[in-house]
């Protein structure tokens, strides 16, 4: 559709993958690589159609791995009984295993796989690597260790375990920014030095483990490997709470992410202050693993995989935080699904699934790099 004469109408260009809407009064414009212009008072918007068409499979990926986890198991239940669990038309016991056993490991696993989505795409972005992931520098490891003294020491609750888990982790970022700082934060130092911090903070973990009582070191060892068995409301509510919070905030500096990706002269350049921007992302994606990690433990290798699928997919020039969060819900569910279902009536912790499908993308994406060089 076209405009003539001083009318202005809505109009749709199919040609490109990007689309203009212009309203009297109100105008987006989406100009793939080109900043947005608008004639006149109005809001401009940048929509990138292959990324919304991408996100709504990986969303009705992830539903379905989720309806999946709740019909099936040694109750098994048919689609038509999931859904009036949710009405309020099934009877009491189907009602109490979908909506009180099942729905908060669901949730739990595609809300948990979404922060550790975003977290990866927020530290790759800032190191411009696809292996700065919080796991691989060490923030889920300091989490990790945050979350263990408190177990160890004062047997804690979920609160507790909670503070610990996000104390460790961003005291772990602090000490691993400051050593790998020289006239700014360069990506391959953080790398290099998150990896070394990890590599000890895992000494000290497996220290705590064996000077412990056995009861509690065996307890600290299972949920050191990740496990979203036996979540409750209870733990799942208060951390999707944080979650949604601290992920609408790193979706609001996400420009700014983008801008750090140019260069913190081109950032400058922008308006960014690019050493506190930094920072602030930092905090953001360590807030969203040390929330994951208080939970359910330390799960490796979704923060590594995620954003780099979702890129993969969307064919976009950077990390965008969006796609990154989708894709880790898809891959999470999937993994515990699997990790329910694969050995039952065994279930493994999560994290063993995705460790196992993280060391063969890891091995992938190192010959990757490899040919490369």
């Amino acid at each position: 559709m076209t405009t003539t004469g001083k009318e202005s109408r809505p109009r749709v260009d199919f040609g490109r993958r990007t689309v203009l809407l212009r309203t009297s009064g109100f105008s987006t414009r989406g100009l793939r690589g080109r900043a947005p212009r608008t004639g006149g008072p109005g809001i401009s918007l940048l929509l990138d159609v292959r990324t919304i068409v991408v996100s709504i499979p990986l969303i009705l990926a992830g539903l379905a791995a989720g309806l999946l986890a709740l019909a099936t198991g040694d109750y098994a239940l048919s689609v038509q009984q999931v859904l009036q669990a949710f009405t309020g038309d099934a009877d009491t016991l189907t009602r109490t295993v979908v909506l009180d056993w099942r729905l908060p490991r669901v949730l739990s696993a595609l809300l948990f796989g979404a922060a550790l989505g975003m977290s990866g795409g927020i530290f790759q972005s800032l190191t411009r690597n696809p292996l700065g992931s919080p796991d691989i520098i060490g923030f889920n490891t300091g989490a990790y260790t945050g979350a263990l003294l408190v177990i160890l020491t004062a047997g804690g609750s979920y609160l507790h375990i909670a503070s610990g888990a996000l104390i460790g982790g961003i005291l772990t970022a602090l000490a691993v920014y400051v050593l790998a700082f020289r006239r700014g934060s360069q990506g391959f130092r953080l790398i290099i030095v998150g990896i070394g911090v990890s590599a000890m903070l895992a000494s000290l973990n497996h220290w705590l483990i064996l000077r412990a009582e056995l009861e509690v070191s065996m307890a600290a060892a299972v949920w050191g490997a990740g496990s979203l068995n036996g979540i409750t409301w209870e733990q799942a509510a208060p951390a999707a709470a944080v979650m949604i919070v601290v992920a609408a905030a790193a979706l609001a500096v996400s420009r700014r992410m983008r801008m750090l990706e140019m260069g913190d002269d081109a950032a400058r350049a922008l308006g960014v202050r690019a050493e506190p921007t930094r920072v602030l992302l930092m905090i953001l994606g360590v807030a969203l693993t040390a929330a994951v990690t208080a939970v359910a433990g330390p799960i490796a290798f979704v923060a590594l995989a995620a954003p780099q699928l979702a890129r993969r997919v969307t064919r976009s020039a950077g990390i965008t935080l969006l796609p990154s969060a989708l894709m880790g819900s898809v891959l999470l569910s999937a993994s515990d699904l699997a990790a329910q279902r694969l050995f039952a009536p065994i279930q493994l912790p999560v994290g063993v699934i995705t460790v196992c499908i993280g060391g063969i993308y890891l091995v992938w994406l190192l010959a990757r790099e490899a040919r490369k060089s």
